[in-house]
């Protein structure tokens, strides 16, 4: 699930210390070492992009794209999620663009977890929402109503899955990257080497020889 980089348009958060220029180079930096990252994993890897109008098929050319429906982010996931599941089997996962370090253990782990004993896999993320969801088969029960980007997200869908009698397990928690405190420690994670992403890593060390 991924925005088209635009100004003012992505990482408004990130913007109010970066500013929006920045912020939006960055984005660009994360989807585009996401892209790298995901191509060379044994999945098949669609991109949901917004908005409509937006030239996002150029960003990662040779990738598959589909355009997010729906009026809130629930019905965007859900939608995406349906869409995949008729394209062919599952399981499927969900990450976002503003997690580009996300170890691909993590991924292998989610759907590893699906194939054998989860119908639903969720990666807390600490802002109390999820990094990540997976499914074995498209579940809409669990993205409606729901207050997207508040601290009751991850909780609220846990109580929908274990209402509608699904199993699930989760992952091991990770940070987005949406505050500045953020950008210090995915520095601290790239200065470990624990993740390539080269783009985002130059933008970053621009940002702190400014500093």
């Amino acid at each position: 699930m991924a925005k088209y980089p635009a100004p003012g348009r992505v990482k408004t958060r990130l913007a109010r210390t970066l500013g929006a220029d920045l912020a939006c180079r960055l984005y660009h930096a994360f989807v585009l070492d996401l892209a790298d990252r995901l191509r060379g994993l044994p999945y098949s890897v669609t991109w949901a992009y917004t908005p409509a109008e937006a030239p996002f098929v150029e960003l990662v050319p040779r990738a598959r794209c589909r355009l997010q429906e729906g009026r809130n982010l629930g019905e965007r996931m859900a939608g995406a999620i349906a869409a995949e599941f008729r394209d062919g089997s599952g399981p499927v996962l969900v990450i976002g663009a503003d997690v580009p370090h996300l170890p691909a253990s993590r991924l292998v782990e989610a759907a590893a977890l699906l194939e054998r004993d989860a119908d639903v896999v969720l990666g807390p993320a600490e802002d109390g929402g999820y990094y990540l969801i997976g499914v074995t088969t498209p579940a809409p029960a669990l993205f409606e109503g729901l207050s997207w980007g508040t601290s009751d997200v991850l909780a609220a869908t846990l109580a929908r899955a274990a209402g509608a009698g699904l199993r699930t397990r989760l992952l091991a928690p990770e940070f987005d990257v949406d505050e500045a405190p953020d950008l210090d420690r995915l520095v601290d994670r790239l200065a470990r080497g624990d993740v390539d992403l080269p783009r985002t890593a130059a933008i970053l060390a621009g940002l702190r020889r400014t500093c």
